[in-house]
């Protein structure tokens, strides 16, 4: 008998979706602008929160934020199923698109939780489409980093815990996922989790709202 899918309330995900056999699923920019606009489509009416992302040619990580009203399994089977259809309209593909269904892991402290989003944020460095992480346009990364704003996104809780201002947040982090600073650094762990607790129940009401 199959495991069912292990969703804790309150708590981060680590969601990934491949493309069937490694595939290639986004052939040009505009597929993954499509993409994208779908997960902002899609995310509100489900009560998820995204906290990181990055869409790769054959593959999507996302970092959300699951409460007890939220659905994920039915945000990725309308976001996923509406760009099977896309592909299916754009590409005359036929057969299967996707790797099955969505492999998800929770992620249970802050260091890790900042750490998996230094991890998708990379991907593209990894994959040597581009040298340095702001440079790649289909990630969370530059939201992080304080260039662009990205309405697609709510501020990882950990990552406002770093400091007390977001410019320091932004430096902190920046530096953090290439490795040139350690993450905490001048504050206790206690402070950290205190602000942290903070931001959380703020999260909290702004997706009940």
């Amino acid at each position: 008998m199959a495991k069912g899918r292990v969703i804790v309330p309150d708590s981060a995900m680590h969601v990934i979706c491949r493309g069937n056999n490694k595939q290639h699923i986004f052939i040009t920019d505009e597929d993954k602008l499509y993409y994208y606009g779908l997960l902002k489509r899609f995310v509100n009416n489900n009560y998820i929160a995204i906290f990181h992302y990055c869409i790769m040619n054959n593959h999507v990580h996302l970092i959300t934020w699951i409460n007890r009203y939220a659905n994920l399994s039915k945000f990725m089977l309308q976001t996923n199923l509406s760009y099977f259809k896309y592909y299916k309209r754009r590409y005359g593909y036929c057969g299967h698109l996707w790797q099955g269904r969505f492999k998800s892991n929770n992620i249970d402290n802050d260091a890790y939780l900042l750490q998996c989003g230094k991890y998708i944020e990379l991907n593209p460095v990894r994959s040597k489409m581009t040298e340095l992480p702001e440079d790649y346009r289909f990630s969370s990364y530059r939201y992080y980093a304080g260039t662009l704003n990205d309405p697609l996104l709510t501020p990882n809780p950990a990552y406002l815990a770093l400091a007390d201002s977001r410019a320091k947040c932004q430096d902190i982090y920046a530096h953090f996922v290439i490795d040139r600073r350690p993450v905490f650094k001048k504050e206790s762990v206690s402070q950290i989790k205190e602000r942290k607790k903070e931001n959380v129940s703020h999260l909290r009401n702004v997706l009940r709202a």
